[in-house]
């Protein structure tokens, strides 16, 4: 069985010359990351002990200088899944989706979540099935029921997004 990791935080730039470095949590109070330290790479093979100083700055154990603080820009920080508290009844993480199935409401399976990205505009879920992956926006519209008890999600795939091309653009190309 594979070990369930949860993105909490992320290191960023390098604050000052003594390797203390700029942390971005994802946690509901940014303050909570330090209380899941030891955090882990995504592999779980590097484990790093963090202290935070104020407001966003930490200071990350075994990084005593800039340089070594410069190296850890963009390293994500996880947390296993396990070490979290449990959500509320009408809540869920968003790791939890990894792995149930996507049904349609007639219960055709359309696969699996393979993930959940978010890149700004919203949460979208990755679906892998039949050959084939499915992007679907994580909005109730679309995934009207989560049941992570029963292992599945509902969706209602939307229909294809066709942009006519503006008067003028045909020329552009």
């Amino acid at each position: 069985m594979t070990v369930k990791r949860v993105l909490v935080g992320e290191i960023g730039r390098p604050h000052g010359v003594r390797g203390l470095v700029r942390l971005r949590a994802f946690t509901e109070d940014p303050a909570a990351i330090a209380r899941y330290t030891p955090l882990t790479d995504e592999t779980g093979a590097r484990r790093f002990v963090v202290t935070l100083k104020g407001g966003d700055i930490a200071a990350v154990e075994g990084v005593a200088d800039r340089d070594a603080a410069q190296r850890l820009t963009g390293t994500r920080l996880y947390v296993e899944r396990d070490r979290l508290p449990p959500p509320a009844d009408d809540e869920f993480y968003l790791a939890d989706l990894i792995g149930l199935d996507a049904v349609t409401e007639g219960g055709q399976r359309l696969g699996s979540i393979r993930a959940v990205e978010d890149h700004g505009a919203g949460a979208f879920l990755a679906v892998e099935g039949d050959g084939r992956e499915h992007l679907l926006p994580f909005t109730r519209a679309v995934v009207p029921v989560v049941d992570i008890a029963g292992g599945r999600v509902t969706v209602i795939p939307p229909g294809e997004i066709i942009v006519a091309p503006q008067p003028g653009e045909e020329d552009a190309a």
